[in-house]
């Protein structure tokens, strides 16, 4: 094994120690103390099995089989989601054919930071994490359930319904996607007509009709960004099926894929009696082997919250230098947008997750002794899935040869020796950086600052030419407490410009960009925010910024005794429509970005 990954993992374990025992301790009695069905009176049976058809009824009350929940993040606005319209018939038929039941626990809501992006419903996003954990633990508390689906895929959504999942680990879990949508317009096509438009080239009439071909039917958008990072880890952390993240909708296998969901679950129940109850499975070491996950595929940047908080959850306690540390010896494997021409369809027909944890385990990467939904160990982790002459999927054959080594490679011979995330740190705080996707020669720089309250801001100067030089923009009071944390996405066409001009550009900001990180240099969730004692607070434009990717570092360039003669710059005023003052209450107690963002960690106790 890895030194640095048996290393990483042991002191994330020996870290953890004072939060997961207490953790796992609280799994077991709640277990012992709440088992599922048995504390129901005959009142709360009645009410809960009510809606069933008399078989259903029959089975449940014998208390001999598993009942499985469904929580789903269904809704028919967003493609991600529109293909779980149908999945709850198929988990029914399929924990029949087993002789258990399942319910629909309760849904969750399905945010898309697409539709949003740039506009007043994105200072709910972050925060809709958290909603979707409380939505799902409203469900799963009436403990009428031996074992947990979860039905998600977006950004939010899965790392919220992960929170659920490792609240309620005293049962099993198991995560079932949708997959992604066919391949449209290229992704490098749509990101040029988008530059296209910020500099005024092409109207609005040619940029719907670029960004229609790119998000054009139901699934997943095809970008490497955080939805599909999401299935990635959720596969990696082992509660989703080997090879079953990019598997598309409308596809046999994908509808096996979900009846094998249900028997895998059926299995892992008490019921069963092969017990495997989710806080075996969500552990140090698979909380490591979904870092490593990421890294090796130059996955999106909101998983360095969104990990903290959902380990956070199941009481291991992840830092932003354990996935610097290890991002330095995980190397670069897949290529795939925006660190690369390919999306996740071309990925996974280049041999996608399956090749991805061959080569992983070949170069000692990953921890094997692990639990997950197909049992111990990491080998059916190397299959992909296929149907058999019966419509069932099946796992028989290890993963081969890359189909396609411009976008997946070797462990010998990577696309980079480290993996796509890099901690930067100085005097400013804490910020992580997507490097996957910036060129070498972009990676450092020194420039004065010009300083922006808001992304609309930056634009305006944009379109007025007053950003034709070499500048770091500074964008501050977009962390979790001042407005929720958006992405800043509507700057990446004008930034992304320029550098092509020629200029030399970078971000610096407590906002977002996601997994859609892109070309330009950007120090994002920049730690501690300006709204929650920064210094980014103090800078003033003109202020020199050293910026430097390669050695992490990024640094304010002025005198302490400068900036003790400085007042914190005053927040704007903030507008409430669209649902925002609803959300003041989990924005006053965010945590640090390094620290997920979280609104539970101070609560989160399980003594």
């Amino acid at each position: 094994m890895n030194s640095v990954i048996e290393a990483v993992t042991a002191r994330i374990i020996e870290r953890s120690a004072k939060t997961r025992q207490p953790y796992l301790a609280a799994m077991k009695r709640t277990m012992d103390e709440q088992p599922p069905k048995k504390r129901l009176s005959c009142g709360n049976l009645a009410h809960a099995y009510a809606a069933c058809s008399t078989e259903d009824k029959n089975t449940i009350r014998l208390m001999q089989s598993a009942n499985l929940s469904i929580t789903t993040a269904y809704n028919d606005m967003l493609s991600a989601h529109q293909p779980y319209e149908t999945y709850p018939n198929i988990i029914k038929e399929a924990a029949r054919a087993m002789g258990s039941t399942a319910q629909i626990a309760g849904g969750v809501p399905a945010m898309c930071d697409g539709v949003t992006q740039g506009l007043a419903g994105m200072e709910l996003s972050l925060f809709s994490r958290e909603v979707v954990a409380m939505s799902a633990a409203v469900g799963l508390s009436h403990n009428m359930f031996d074992g947990n689906m979860f039905l998600g895929v977006c950004d939010k959504i899965v790392p919220g319904l992960v929170v659920a999942a490792a609240t309620f680990g005293h049962l099993p879990a198991v995560f079932v996607p949708a997959g992604p949508m066919p391949s449209g317009i290229p992704n490098k096509e749509k990101a040029k007509v988008r530059q296209q438009f910020a500099a005024g080239d092409v109207g609005e009439e040619r940029l719907l009709e670029v960004e229609s071909k790119s998000y054009h039917s139901p699934g997943t958008c095809t970008f490497y960004g955080t939805a599909n990072s999401n299935q990635m880890l959720v596969e990696m952390l082992g509660v989703q099926l080997p090879g079953s993240s990019f598997v598309p909708p409308n596809d046999g296998l994908r509808d096996a894929l979900t009846r094998a969901a249900v028997e895998r679950l059926i299995l892992s129940t008490d019921a069963a009696g092969t017990y495997t109850p989710a806080y075996e499975v969500l552990t140090e070491k698979s909380f490591v082997n979904a870092v490593v996950g990421l890294l090796a595929t130059g996955g999106s940047t909101n998983h360095t919250m969104h990990l903290v908080a959902m380990a956070r959850a199941a009481g291991v306690i992840l830092t932003w230098e354990d996935m610097d540390e290890l991002s330095r010896a995980v190397p670069l494997l897949a290529r795939i947008y925006p660190n690369g021409e390919a999306d996740v369809n071309h990925f996974h027909q280049a041999g996608g997750m399956a090749y991805l944890v061959k080569e992983l385990r070949l170069a000692g990467l990953l921890n094997e002794d692990v639990k997950n939904i197909m049992g111990s160990g990491l080998d059916s982790y190397e299959m992909q899935p296929k149907l058999d002459d019966k419509g069932n999927a099946v796992w028989q054959d290890k993963a081969g040869e890359s189909k396609d080594p411009l976008i997946l490679r070797t462990a010998a011979d990577p696309f980079d020796a480290e993996g796509g995330l890099r901690l930067l740190a100085g005097n400013l705080g804490q910020a992580v950086i997507k490097i996957s996707a910036v060129a070498p020669e972009f990676r450092v720089l020194e420039a004065p600052c010009i300083v922006f309250e808001d992304q609309n801001d930056l634009i305006e100067a944009f379109k007025r030419g007053e950003l034709n030089r070499d500048f770091i923009a500074v964008v501050r009071f977009q962390g979790p407490r001042a407005n929720g944390m958006p992405e800043l996405h509507k700057m990446t066409p004008p930034l992304g410009l320029l550098q092509d001009r020629g200029f030399k550009v970078a971000l610096v900001t407590d906002g977002r960009m996601s997994g859609a990180s892109g070309k330009v240099p950007s120090a994002i969730h920049m730690s501690p925010e300006a709204l929650n004692g920064g210094l980014l607070a103090k800078v003033q434009t003109g202020d020199v910024i050293y910026f430097d990717a390669e050695q992490g570092i990024v640094e304010l360039k002025v005198s302490e005794q400068e900036l003790a003669t400085r007042t914190d710059a005053t927040q704007p005023a903030q507008t409430h429509d669209l649902g925002r003052n609803l959300f003041g209450g989990f924005r006053s107690l965010a945590d640090r970005s390094q620290d997920g963002a979280s609104v539970f960690n101070q609560s989160i106790d399980f003594e």
